[in-house]
């Protein structure tokens, strides 16, 4: 049997308030099942959806217009030395490694208590670009809820996706998580510190120092994770309505002056 969701839910998973929901239902943009007077809508139908404007944005790779000035993206959007600080409270309660990082993989902050074996491999400053490119696998991802799996050096990720209105802005990436079989051999260790850079006996030294979480922990950062794009999400939003705002009275006051 199909599950429906609520208007009031989707409006959680798009973003947007409820009568851009029932425009988009009447102008047939987005699918939906009336019964009685209510709609209801098949989360497949709403996953597939999201799934599909998703990919839409990856493929474009537009940054976010930022009312007043030019596109800068989420890095113009959200006051970085706050979310940073949020995001190092929420990393160390969490007991996990986390990023804030734009759709493309580019990180936004300072990675939040990075676990021993992740700064073994960071001794090479070239070596970010190998979590880079699993942070671009991460966005281009199809599931909408957060999923762990494997980042290039071996450890558990997931990340959660921040929304400006309907855009795709960015996500808070989760990491440093053990799979269930850790740590790897050492010819495993050896061959991930040839590809990073760093040193053979640095990283075995440190392959235990990792976060080891039970089935129970696994689920709390699922879903913490996206509970903190969400707030930087409504950050984002305040922030593009007050640039927005203050666009439109200098223009009303620069109208007054001639």
């Amino acid at each position: 049997m199909a599950q429906l969701l609520t208007t009031h839910q989707v409006q959680d998973l798009l973003k947007v308030d409820r009568t851009t929901i029932y425009r988009m239902v009447e102008a047939g943009r987005l699918p939906a099942i009336r019964i009685g007077k209510q709609w209801r809508f098949d989360a497949a139908d709403i996953e597939h959806w999201l799934n599909e404007h998703a990919t839409l944005a990856l493929l474009d790779r537009k940054p976010i217009a930022v009312e007043g000035g030019a596109p800068d993206g989420l890095r113009a959007l959200l006051p970085l030395e706050c979310v940073q600080m949020i995001q190092d409270a929420f990393a160390e309660a969490l007991d996990v490694m986390m990023v804030t990082t734009d759709m493309v993989g580019r990180p936004l902050t300072q990675v939040s208590h990075p676990c021993g074996f992740f700064a073994a491999l960071m001794k090479d400053p070239t070596a970010i670009a190998h979590c880079i490119g699993t942070w671009q696998q991460l966005a281009a991802a199809p599931s909408i809820e957060p999923r762990l799996i494997p980042s290039e050096m071996g450890l558990l990720c997931a990340r959660g996706l921040i929304r400006v209105g309907s855009e795709l802005g960015g996500m808070v990436v989760v990491g440093g998580i053990a799979p269930e079989v850790w740590p790897p051999d050492d010819a495993q260790l050896s061959a991930l510190a040839r590809t990073f850079g760093a040193d053979g006996a640095s990283v075995r030294a440190n392959a235990h120092e990792v976060y080891r979480l039970d089935r129970a922990g696994q689920a709390k950062v699922l879903r913490a994770v996206q509970r903190v794009a969400d707030i930087f999400s409504h950050i984002a939003a305040i922030r593009r309505e007050s640039d927005s705002a203050h666009s439109q009275a200098q223009s009303l006051s620069q109208e007054q002056s001639t």
